[in-house]
């Protein structure tokens, strides 16, 4: 195994996740009210979902409107690039609870020519004006679901800088012609599908977030009446912010009128006013970061460096899990389980105390993914026994672990490969459903400022994830793309999901590139993570489940079962036999298209 920094510096992102409490002796439901548990509620397990096959291109995303969209960008003759882009835009209109122009993302993109990963790093910041203590109060630090509504919560948006950047590279259309499809279907209308609707109502015991801004209330609540399933929603303030936006590039966004939009809705708000400046929309650049990568089994697997915690982590995984043979366990096996439940628990240990913005932060990402450390730290791992206390290892860094922030799950994948070979996997969010629920011009603010540490000093030490001005926080996003020994792609992959996101992308890696899984029956087997409620196993969807006999082996273990729902929106391509292959997370709403 060997490590390369493609492009290097890091930063992870929420929450901790303490050991859990022992073992029970029985499953248990998953507890109930917990917002950063599942922020999104699962839409359901669909049976009908069948692999897609292209000897051409391909995508995939969370919904059959942006799906459509990219298929036909590629049709046109556009780019992966470009395709990445316009589902993008789509997304903030089709699917607002999860993600838009008004958050941000981390994305790789793959070049077929000359078989280089370019990592691009599109994270929201932090106002100049904020401080580390923004989230507390007389010394105490406030309540999660008391800082998400309204402007403190709300970062720089990085999405449509980061976009902009990454088609001057690699697009072949007009940048306006990525902006058609979306105005066309925001003047038109789209069709509100369950799942969007499902989170409008969700929300409304919860904190709230869309009733208590007037746009938001206004475009989500027509007459009064919260959008059902069915309904068809136009947004002609999106399709007005989409045409400045194709006419004068992301310039229309983080300057002028919209501009002026953002930050007197953020410094007006009426619960939490928030910090951000022209000064911060108008300085915001994305950074193009070389990719994380590292040899397992063979296959060169690469994910996304910090500021997200995604790509270090999953590969920490990986590397932990290699000594074992794990081709002669199936998958929904307990010995598996078991052995990937205990490396998420190390890798864990170290992503909660080390990761953090690279630019404020020394993380040490080279050691952390070294042969002698992971074996080291693989060396802990008992297939016989849970460990009883896990700790992150001695690293010389003056990081320490962040206190535990509930992250959001309402984030969203998408993957496409364009007929010369040239991929994107790309992973976007606003953080937390229906993010700071701030309305503007068509679109949602992010509340991304609370993946920061709420805390920023421990043990009078400083956080490594705390909260400073014009800082990245922590994420756990984990775009991943994976080469076969000739250099060539061979995967895609990545989700939605919150905290849960590095779990759910290393268990379909580890599916199809231990047991030889295709992409789309890895996204189908079921979900588990390891979290402070104990090990989480998906009981709702997912084939194979797990068996009675699974979960008493892994009580016998040492483990403390939770049985629920684990809600992924898994989406992948593969390449099998010559030809592009997709993968569909039957949780979600997501649709693949292969385009000849």
């Amino acid at each position: 195994m060997s490590v390369l920094l493609l492009l290097t510096t890091l930063a992870c992102r929420p929450p901790t996740h303490p050991a859990a409490p022992p073992p029970t002796g029985q499953p248990r439901a998953h507890p109930q009210g917990q917002l950063d548990a599942q922020p999104e509620a699962a839409t359901g397990c669909r049976t009908d979902i069948v692999a897609e096959q292209s000897a051409g291109a391909m995508v995939v995303s969370a919904h059959p409107e942006a799906s459509r969209i990219g298929a036909e960008i590629l049709r046109a003759g556009g780019s992966a690039v470009d395709a990445a882009a316009a589902m993008a835009v789509a997304l903030t209109l089709v699917e607002p609870q999860s993600s838009g122009i008004g958050g941000g993302a981390f994305l790789l993109s793959y070049d077929a020519e000359t078989r280089q990963i370019s990592a691009w790093d599109g994270r929201e910041t932090a106002p100049a004006a904020a401080s580390p203590d923004q989230f507390m109060a007389d010394g105490v630090e406030r309540p999660w679901p008391e800082v998400v509504p309204g402007g403190l919560s709300v970062g720089t948006p990085g999405l449509l800088r980061v976009l902009e950047a990454v088609h001057a590279e690699a697009g072949a259309l007009p940048w306006s012609e990525l902006m058609a499809p979306t105005i066309a279907l925001a003047t038109e209308g789209f069709e509100v599908t369950p799942r969007m609707a499902r989170s409008i109502r969700q929300w409304e015991n919860a904190m709230d977030p869309l009733r208590r801004h007037p746009g938001s209330l206004a475009y989500f609540y027509p007459g009064g009446q919260a959008l059902a399933a069915g309904d068809i929603r136009d947004n002609p303030a999106l399709a007005a912010t989409l045409a400045a936006i194709a006419r004068q590039g992301a310039d229309a966004f983080y300057t002028g009128p919209i501009a002026e939009h953002i930050v007197a809705a953020v410094q007006g708000a009426t619960r939490n006013p928030g910090r951000l400046s022209l000064d911060d929309l108008r300085r915001y650049t994305p950074v193009r970061r070389e990719a994380l990568c590292l040899d397992y089994r063979g296959h060169r697997v690469c994910g996304h460096p910090p500021p997200t915690s995604g790509g270090t982590t999953v590969l920490s995984i990986l590397g932990l899990l290699e000594r074992f043979d794990r081709a002669a366990l199936e998958p929904g096996s307990a010995e598996g389980a078991h052995l990937f439940a205990e490396a998420v628990r190390l890798a864990w240990a170290d992503r909660d105390r080390y990761l953090a913005d690279p630019a404020f932060v020394d993380v040490p990402v080279a050691a952390l993914l070294s042969d002698p450390y992971l074996a080291e730290r693989s060396a802990r791992l008992d297939p016989a026994q849970r460990l009883r206390v896990v700790e992150p290892g001695l690293l010389q860094t003056s990081a320490v672990d962040a206190p535990a922030c509930p992250e959001g799950a309402d984030t969203t994948h998408l993957v496409v490969v364009d007929a010369a070979g040239n991929a994107v996997s790309m992973t976007s969010s606003i953080e937390n459903a229906w993010g700071s629920g701030i309305w503007v011009d068509g679109f949602l603010l992010n509340n991304q400022l609370t993946d920061f540490a709420r805390t920023p000093e421990r043990g009078g030490v400083a956080v490594a994830n705390a909260v400073q001005p014009c800082k990245r926080p922590r994420s756990s996003m984990s775009p991943t793309l994976v080469l076969d020994p000739d250099g060539e792609l061979e995967l895609l992959v990545g989700s939605p999901g919150g905290s849960r996101i590095i779990q759910y992308t290393a268990r379909v890696l580890l599916d199809v590139l231990d047991h030889g899984s295709s992409v789309q029956e890895a996204i189908a087997h079921p979900n588990l993570a390891q979290t402070s409620q104990g090990l989480e196993l998906e009981d709702d969807c997912g084939t194979p489940g797990w068996s009675a006999a699974t979960v008493e082996a892994l009580i016998a273990l040492g483990h403390d079962v939770v049985r629920g729902s684990l809600n992924s929106g898994l989406h992948g391509i593969q390449r099998i036999d010559g030809a592009w292959v997709s993968g569909v997370d039957p949780r979600r709403e997501g649709v693949a298209i292969a385009v000849p």
